[in-house]
């Protein structure tokens, strides 16, 4: 009767052993499974000024990151250092990853309307920020979490075969989004989907000799 009694427990023993290995097995496939399934990388936009110091996390995108971004990739659609007839649209294809599709889709119609009208030929076009309108707070609207809208005084110069035929100030107003897509493609994480409002507008010289003076 003794020895059953220490079989038994032995037994009893042993099946609690194999209760444990059993669960132990399943916790560390679950754990495999969560490691495989983790992100390999983050995503973290560093403040431009650091010297008091940034709290940083991850995926958290600060108003100078959205209007870098946006000033950035506009400025190479709009930049056509040859003919603008072919280098319009090679910009349009290079920085598609960064623009919505509905955004790709109107500036591709864009391209088509200017090409059969004829302003596209032999013209190259330069674009950089009006003087003393840079980045400010103010330039960037939080929209919701995933938009923002940004606005943009930028000087277009054109010259067709070499002659001048375009100076002019704009204020452009565009939506930049959230666009998580390979970011191989995309490192910013962010596009371009279109413009805002009624659009591009001239700056008038009054804006212009304000800015001066700012």
């Amino acid at each position: 009767m003794r020895y059953q009694d220490v079989n038994s427990r032995l037994e009893a023993h042993i099946h609690t052993l194999r209760t444990v290995i059993a669960g132990l097995m399943v916790l560390l496939l679950l754990l495999g499974y969560a490691w495989h399934a983790a992100r390999s990388d983050i995503r973290i936009h560093i403040p431009p000024d650091l010297r008091s110091g940034a709290v940083v996390k991850a995926d958290d995108i600060a108003p100078a990151h959205v209007y870098a971004f946006a000033a950035y990739i506009f400025q190479q659609l709009n930049h056509w250092d040859r003919d603008g007839e072919t280098d319009y649209g090679q910009q349009i294809f290079r920085m598609a990853a960064y623009l919505t599709p509905d955004f790709r889709e109107y500036l591709s119609n864009d391209l088509a309307i200017r090409g059969k009208r004829g302003e596209l030929a032999g013209r190259v076009r330069s674009i950089q920020p009006v003087a003393g309108r840079g980045y400010e707070e103010r330039r960037v609207e939080l929209i919701d979490p995933h938009t923002w809208l940004v606005w943009l005084d930028f000087t277009i110069q054109e010259t067709v075969r070499g002659m001048d035929v375009k100076q002019v100030h704009i204020r452009y107003p565009l939506t930049v989004v959230r666009y998580d897509v390979d970011p191989e493609l995309n490192p910013w994480g962010l596009a371009l989907s279109g413009f805002a409002g009624d659009g591009p507008t001239r700056i008038q010289a009054h804006e212009q000799t304000a800015a001066a003076d700012e």
